[in-house]
């Protein structure tokens, strides 16, 4: 595993992610922005963050798979929410845990929450991309 946690002291723990990772391998793998799509391109969940949510992390966990590293390996994960407002966190962090149960796995890594405007299509709601560090 190349990736280790931490939340150093000082900084409040989030329960969501930790604050620092430390990468130690050698390939970068960059993960472009995951929408809430089937393989056959079928948006899952319209109007579901929780759902869409969900579909994104599940897809960047295919992604991963596809290059032999896991969430284990993310150092850092950017996920972008159409119209954000604080009152939505607990159905992004519905989508989180329902993604972890069927991953295996808690996607902790250091994070970043965007509201944006718009993403590709009015339909998608989250967009979530990685950058992890493997050997």
């Amino acid at each position: 595993m190349a990736i280790t946690l931490v939340n150093p002291k000082g900084l409040p723990e989030i329960d969501a992610y930790r604050q620092v990772s430390i990468a130690t391998g050698s390939k970068l793998v960059f993960i472009a922005g995951q929408v809430a799509w089937l393989a056959d391109g079928v948006t899952v969940g319209e109007g579901d963050l929780a759902a869409q949510v969900e579909q994104c992390y599940l897809n960047v966990g295919t992604a991963l798979d596809a290059v032999g590293a896991s969430f284990d390996d993310v150092a850092k994960l950017t996920v972008y929410v159409v119209d954000w407002t604080p009152d939505k966190m607990p159905l992004l962090m519905e989508g989180i845990m329902r993604a972890a149960a069927k991953l295996g796995a808690a996607p902790v890594p250091p994070a970043s929450l965007l509201g944006v405007a718009a993403l590709d299509v009015p339909e998608h709601l989250v967009e979530i991309e990685a950058t992890a560090v493997i050997d």
